[in-house]
C-alpha cells in the first residue's frame, strides 16, 4: 500500500536545485575563463585544472573519511569554489600553493562550518586570503599577458592598482594612471592581475547571463559598483592629482569579480533586498577605504569577508516577510 505523506505548508514547486544553480554560475563564468586563457594561455589552464580538481577531491575525502557523511562533491559547489579560487590567483602560481589554497577553502572555509549552506565566509575568498597572507611574493607576482606557453617562468609586472599605490607619493594620480594600460585594455583584460579578474567585459557578460536566468538579483553587484563609483568620483573631484577617477577603480583589481561572483554567494549574503543593498554599500565603502588608506592596493576581498561576518546581523534586522502574512494597504 502506497502511503501519501503530507508535509506542513508552505509548499513551493520549482525546478531549481543546488546543481542547477551552481552550474548556471559556472556557465556564466565561461566568457571570463576564455578571455583569461587568451591572455595567459597554459598558465590559466593549469591553475584552473589544479584548483578545481583539488577542491572536488578534498571535499570528497573530508566528507567520506573524516565526517563520515555522503559526499556531495559532484553537486557543483566544489567545482565552483575551485573555479572562483583559480580566478583569484596569478596564472603563474606554483601548483602546490593552489592545492594549499583549495584545502583551506574547502576544509576551513566550508567543511569546518558543516558544509554547503552553513559556512559563514565565502570559501574561495578564505583560500585566497590565506595564500595572500602566507605567500605574499607569489600572490603579487602577476604574469604579463601574451605568454601563452609559459607557466611558472613567465615575465611578471605590477598591476594597475599596484602602480597607483606604490607611486602615489612621488607622482600625481594622473601620471600614474597614464603609466597603466589604457581604459580599453583594462576593459578587455589586457593587463596584469589575477587570472580571472582582468576582463571586465567578460565578467559583465556573465552578470547579464545570471540576471536573465534569475540566478542572482541586481542589488548586490550594482550597490557595490555604484558605491565605489560614487565615493571614488567624489574624491577625484576634490583632488584629481591624488585620487584616480572612478572608471579606473571600477575596471582594475578584483572589484568586478568580487561584486558579481563573490559577494553574491547565496550562503554568505543577506536574504532580503534591503539587506543586500546595505551589504553592498558597506562592501563598496570598505573597498574604497582599504584601497585609499590601507597598505594593500586591493581591498574588495577583505571587504567581502568582513561583511560576511555581519550577514547574520543583517538577516536578523531585515527579515523576509513570512509566507502567508497579510500585507497592510493604504
Amino acid at each position: 500500500m502506497n502511503k501519501l505523506i503530507v508535509s506542513p505548508s508552505p509548499h513551493a514547486h520549482t525546478q531549481e536545485n543546488v546543481p542547477r544553480l551552481m552550474y548556471g554560475v559556472i556557465i556564466s563564468m565561461l566568457p571570463a575563463f576564455a578571455v583569461s586563457i587568451y591572455f595567459f594561455g597554459m598558465g590559466m589552464i593549469i591553475v584552473t585544472a589544479v584548483s578545481i580538481f583539488s577542491c572536488i577531491a578534498f571535499e570528497y575525502l573530508i566528507q567520506k573519511y573524516m565526517l563520515k557523511v555522503k559526499p556531495t562533491h559532484l553537486d557543483g559547489s566544489a567545482f565552483l569554489t575551485g573555479l572562483l579560487l583559480a580566478f583569484c590567483l596569478p596564472a603563474n602560481i606554483p601548483f602546490w600553493m593552489i592545492m594549499i589554497g583549495a584545502i583551506v577553502a574547502i576544509g576551513i572555509g566550508k567543511m569546518t562550518f558543516g558544509g554547503l549552506g552553513n559556512n559563514i565566509f565565502n570559501p574561495a575568498l578564505v583560500g585566497r586570503v590565506f595564500l595572500f597572507v602566507s605567500f605574499p611574493a607569489a600572490m603579487t607576482s602577476y604574469p604579463e599577458p601574451g605568454q601563452w606557453l609559459t607557466y611558472m617562468d613567465a615575465v611578471t609586472g605590477a598591476t594597475p592598482l599596484g602602480i597607483l599605490k606604490e607611486g602615489i607619493g612621488n607622482h600625481t594620480a594622473t601620471e600614474l594612471v597614464g603609466q597603466a594600460p589604457g581604459y580599453m585594455d583594462l576593459f578587455i583584460g589586457k593587463m596584469m592581475g589575477s587570472a580571472g579578474e582582468v576582463a571586465a567585459i567578460a565578467l559583465l557578460l556573465g552578470l547579464g547571463y545570471m540576471l536573465v536566468r534569475r540566478i542572482i538579483t541586481w542589488h548586490i553587484p550594482v550597490s557595490i559598483l555604484g558605491t565605489v563609483a560614487v565615493f571614488t568620483g567624489f574624491l577625484w573631484l576634490i583632488n584629481p592629482q591624488q585620487f584616480a577617477d572612478p572608471l579606473f577603480h571600477l575596471l582594475t583589481g578584483g572589484l568586478m569579480l568580487g561584486a558579481i561572483y563573490m559577494a553574491t554567494d547565496y550562503v554568505t549574503s543577506p536574504m532580503t533586498k534591503k539587506g543586500m543593498l546595505i551589504y553592498g554599500v558597506l562592501i563598496g565603502i570598505l573597498t574604497v577605504i582599504i584601497r585609499i588608506l590601507g597598505a594593500y592596493p586591493e581591498g574588495v576581498q577583505f571587504a567581502i569577508l568582513i561583511m560576511n561576518a555581519f550577514v547574520p546581523l543583517l538577516n536578523k534586522y531585515f527579515k523576509p516577510r513570512r509566507f502567508g502574512k497579510e500585507v497592510q494597504h493604504g
